[in-house]
């Protein structure tokens, strides 16, 4: 004897209304002659639901997310279904419920995913990246957290209710509602296709979402960096001398702004990265954390007075250690006691050392990218733009060579 297809009602129980005049939405399986009621923990008002659709009515954003929910629901009835007409056994009606049901409470959602991929890369911080990079995915994870409970009125979701349209959701989210710039959600966006990407290898998914989408980066803003003034504002700023951590701040900031080197890599200076050449003058060499990229430095009279006010021959370290949540406090205060316009960043004496100390005195581009360790030089063209300071000395160089020319007409 031929069975039957498997048959799925969905269907709204009215007599059962909550607080807020929804009613939830049920389910009836019907196979070879046998029958099971299931709940799909849905619920919508009376009179959005099309009984002969089964679906709800009109292209509101209730109707829409409620809908998408009812159709993965399906898909999940029909592969359970699938599964249990291939082992070749008799099954009834409440098997394909159960085997539903417990396949939905063994997959991995969302951001079970993501909290996987985060314990994944908590063992992988101070060798494949730093705390700050970890740190950034926690931030990341919280953000997502909010988007779903926004959109999906749910604490979370599963790859299958994750739609074409998701990660233009989350721009609009992440940018019109948590003011976010274009960067920072390219930043959110990876993630997603990151966690997406594992979750197809593992197989909890059966497609590789947004393979082909590129998120594009945004306006790059130009690397910002002190005039003289403000330098110099900061060097003779008077400290007293109980404002220890301050005048540290200030004299790793000085550091940097003549020396170029970053913050994670100053703080992980030693001995070792501190060599001599042939005419005696003192030079640092050290690979840059973030690119592997070998970095010489030669050091300047004001980089050489700041490694002579805190190491000690005996010791390892070149400079103390400070936080860097700490040192981004104490750099507010310094820009707001030296009255400075342009933010106070770890970044910014970096980007000091690239234009104010050397591009804007004649140091080669090449030269200057070598020193900063950029991977490419492309990167290091992005401080090269033409300064007020240098657009009046090139200019003056070209009067200067067109002066005994003549225009003869």
């Amino acid at each position: 004897m031929q069975q039957e297809k498997m048959k799925v009602l969905l269907y709204l129980k009215k007599s059962s209304l909550d607080k807020s005049g929804q009613a939830p939405i049920m389910g009836r399986i019907s196979y070879n002659r046998t029958m099971a009621q299931f709940s799909t923990k849905l619920s919508c008002r009376p009179q959005l639901w099309n009984t002969r659709e089964s679906r709800l009515n009109g292209k509101s954003r209730e109707a829409v997310i409620t809908n998408a929910k009812l159709e993965q629901l399906l898909v999940s009835l029909r592969s359970a279904y699938q599964r249990l007409c291939e082992r070749g056994v008799d099954f009834t009606a409440s098997d394909i419920k159960e085997e539903v049901q417990g396949s939905m409470q063994s997959r991995t959602t969302f951001l079970q995913r993501y909290d996987q991929m985060l314990e994944d890369l908590r063992k992988q911080v101070g060798i494949e990246i730093t705390e700050r990079s970890f740190s950034s995915y926690r931030v990341i994870r919280k953000h997502l957290q909010s988007f779903i409970l926004k959109q999906f009125h749910s604490k979370e979701i599963s790859f299958g209710q994750i739609a074409e349209n998701f990660l233009d959701q989350l721009q609009a989210y992440s940018i019109g509602e948590c003011n976010h710039s274009q960067g920072y959600y390219r930043k959110i966006a990876l993630a997603v296709k990151k966690v997406c990407r594992l979750a197809f290898r593992e197989g909890h998914t059966g497609r590789l979402l947004f393979e082909h989408i590129k998120i594009e980066r945004g306006d790059n803003r130009l690397p910002r960096a002190l005039d003289k003034a403000s330098l110099d504002k900061i060097q003779q700023m008077h400290l007293e001398a109980y404002e220890v951590e301050l005048q540290l701040a200030r004299n790793l900031f000085l550091f940097t702004c003549y020396t170029g080197v970053a913050f994670c890599d100053m703080v992980s200076l030693r001995k070792e990265h501190l060599v001599e050449d042939d005419a005696g003058a003192r030079w640092l060499k050290f690979r840059r954390q973030k690119t592997d990229t070998l970095c010489r430095i030669k050091l300047l009279p004001q980089a050489e007075a700041v490694l002579h006010l805190y190491h000690q021959t005996n010791e390892e370290r070149l400079l103390p250690t400070i936080s860097y949540q700490s040192y981004r406090i104490h750099l507010k205060a310094l820009q707001l006691r030296a009255g400075i316009s342009i933010p106070l960043t770890a970044h910014i004496g970096r980007h000091t050392f690239a234009t104010l100390i050397t591009l804007e005195h004649g140091v080669p581009l090449e030269t200057v990218s070598k020193m900063l360790g950029h991977s490419s030089i492309q990167t290091t063209e992005r401080y090269a733009q033409v300064t007020p300071t240098k657009l009046f000395e090139e200019f003056g160089h070209f009067l200067s060579f067109t002066s005994d020319l003549t225009l003869n007409i």
